[in-house]
């Protein structure tokens, strides 16, 4: 199988970057060292040419795989049982604050049971394939040296034997029940040690792995119902999130395909203002002040930064650059043959006014859950609300950065009443002073949407400025308190929805024929993210029992792991990026809401009485 399913594959990080490791045993997606590095492997987009790290069983024809995270981490197990034995391969990436000799990836293979050979391929490709590499055996390692950035080198070591084989580095091996084999792929630094012993290097790291990420979960607060499920959520949100610069990727791969064959593959590895933003609220829900924290001290320098420009990029490199030109690798063939691969992502020049309504909610509720933001930053918040207040009233991309041109979109202007909202709100909690106007403005942006997006004959609120369709971003409306979600005009917008966007329980974020022009050709499967935003307002509504079954149906479409890609395709195939950060922070917002629900419908009930 030249590409195995997106579903088909487990994540490992170490808080700077994320690897993809499939359940037949290969790293097919790696940027290294960061997010937003050049990819050492991309096998997904390019199965001859991206490069790869396969470890698997030989000579087997039985061979059934399973994989599955050591609980509560992010310790990822690929078994291969077969009748002449079982094998398994342990991946995981130490993170930084359990070891700072720099970024290394290592893999534990281990024959559990029976005699059982294996083979190892490492075969990076650098920069994106574009380069080439010499190989060289040094000192009992291999490593990998790039042609065009000569500082950049890969250490290769193992207690097996390894052989050079052309650029690549390969072995064979047997072991029996009980044996290992060590494989630990490194960036060479200064901080590299030469003369460590490989297995209790390895041992010492995976017990300080798995106790650092068992004792991140042990800190969450959240005991409801499906925890297991919110957890891995959070799991996987943490996965995404920088050590170095406490900002977060929409999601850690580029050019998945939203559509097979189709042209809308994009580059997610930056930090959106929108994903963070809702990323405070769920961390905040669960108990995780220091994460929350450490993005809002990210927010505030981008805040104090483009104060003077304006306006706010609606996304930024890890480090907070704002430059993110795209380009097109020809190069290479796509998954599956989708192109184009994309790197970079031109919407960064796009001008999205709901981003202000994000991030000051998040910043709100910081400053009411977790502690009291600065004068400082309260001062580049001012600066920038004043410019929504002379900028609120005009055109956009929209949430869905669409590129067939600028709407008044509904979600665009729902969300600038939400920054102003939010502001005041703020101020008044704290003793900052505000303009005068800017109550004024809020009432006014309030008064737009029910004058000027509700659509009396189809008895809904519409997508954008004289439109007819609905749009599943409407489904925050009584997320973020603008509406009850028992009004009479939501609950008929509502129904608008559900007849047009909504597949049982799973959600497309939009009619393709009758929307705002996107821009692109080809198709798109159902939006994850908001098949939860709908299951939370099921659950507002006071539809409890239609709002569970949705809600469990709706884990039932997550990956073997507990992962979530962008969309689903027809046949429940993940599509898109992976995993996504705005679906597990919809999961996690949902089941929140959902499981305080129905807590209080318990505590409601009558008891029975004799």
């Amino acid at each position: 199988m030249r590409y195995h399913p997106i579903e088909n594959y487990g994540i490992i990080g170490d808080l700077n970057t994320v690897a993809l490791v499939g359940i037949h045993g290969s790293i097919d997606f790696l940027c290294f060292p960061d997010f937003d590095s050049p990819s050492i492997f991309t096998a997904l987009l390019d199965a001859d040419k991206g490069g790869f790290f396969c470890v698997q069983p030989s000579h087997l024809d039985d061979v059934r795989n399973k994989q599955m995270y050591l609980p509560d981490t992010n310790v990822l197990i690929t078994r291969f049982l077969s009748s002449e034995g079982v094998g398994e391969i342990t991946d995981f990436m130490p993170v930084e604050e359990c070891y700072e000799g720099g970024n290394v990836l290592i893999r534990r293979v281990t024959a559990v049971r029976g005699t059982l050979t294996f083979t190892m391929t490492c075969a990076p490709r650098f920069n994106y394939a574009r380069d080439e590499h010499r190989i060289v055996e040094e000192g009992g390692a291999i490593l990998f040296r790039s042609k065009e950035n000569g500082g950049f080198t890969l250490r290769l070591t193992s207690n097996v034997p390894i052989q050079i084989r052309q650029d690549d580095a390969t072995a064979e091996f047997t072991l029996e029940g009980g044996q290992s084999a060590d494989f630990v792929l490194e960036l060479l630094n200064e901080k590299v040690n030469f003369n460590r012993d490989i297995d209790s290097f390895v041992t010492r790291h995976l017990y300080e792995t798995v106790n650092y990420w068992k004792k991140w979960v042990d800190e969450s607060k959240y005991n409801g119902r499906w925890r297991e499920m919110v957890n891995r959520s959070a799991l996987t949100l943490k996965l995404m999130t920088s050590y170095k610069h406490g900002s977060l990727v929409a999601a850690p791969t580029f050019s998945l395909p939203e559509w097979m064959g189709g042209e809308r593959n994009w580059d997610y590895r930056y930090t959106w203002i929108r994903d963070a933003s809702f990323t405070v609220y769920s961390m905040l829900s669960l108990g995780y002040t220091r994460e929350a924290s450490a993005f809002m001290c990210w927010v505030e320098k981008k805040c104090q930064d483009m104060a003077e420009n304006g306006y706010l990029g609606l996304m930024y490199k890890l480090n907070g650059d704002h430059e993110l030109t795209e380009q097109t690798l020809d190069h290479l063939e796509g998954y599956c043959g989708s192109k184009p691969v994309r790197i970079g992502n031109d919407a960064y020049e796009q001008i999205q006014l709901d981003i202000y309504g994000e991030l000051m909610d998040a910043v709100y509720l910081y400053n009411k859950y977790a502690e009291p933001i600065s004068y400082d930053f309260w001062q580049a918040l001012k600066r920038h609300i004043e410019w929504l207040t002379q900028n609120w009233n005009k055109p956009d991309e929209g949430i869905w950065e669409v590129r067939g041109g600028k709407r008044h979109f509904l979600y665009s202007r729902l969300m600038c009443w939400v920054a102003m909202d939010r502001a005041i709100k703020l101020a008044n909690m704290r003793p900052f002073p505000i303009p005068d106007h800017w109550v004024k403005v809020r009432d006014e942006i309030y008064n737009t949407i029910w004058d000027e997006f509700w659509n009396d004959e189809k008895q809904c609120f519409v997508q954008y400025l004289g439109s007819t369709t609905v749009d599943a971003a409407t489904l925050l409306m009584p997320l973020i308190r603008f509406i009850s979600a028992k009004d009479p005009r939501w609950t008929s917008t509502m129904k608008a929805i559900e007849q047009e966007l909504v597949s049982d329980s799973l959600v497309y974020r939009y009619h393709p024929e009758k929307a705002a022009d996107d821009g692109m050709s080809g198709g798109e499967g159902t939006f994850s993210m908001c098949t939860f935003w709908y299951v939370e307002c099921l659950s507002r509504a006071g539809e409890l029992q239609k709002a569970r079954l949705y809600f469990e149906k709706m884990l039932g479409y997550a990956n073997h792991l507990g992962l979530y890609s962008e969309m689903l395709g027809f046949r429940g195939e993940h599509l898109g990026n992976f995993p996504q950060a705005f679906t597990h922070l919809g999961l996690i917002s949902a089941a929140i809401n959902l499981d305080h629900q129905l807590n209080d419908q318990r505590n409601q009930e009558t008891p029975i009485s004799f």
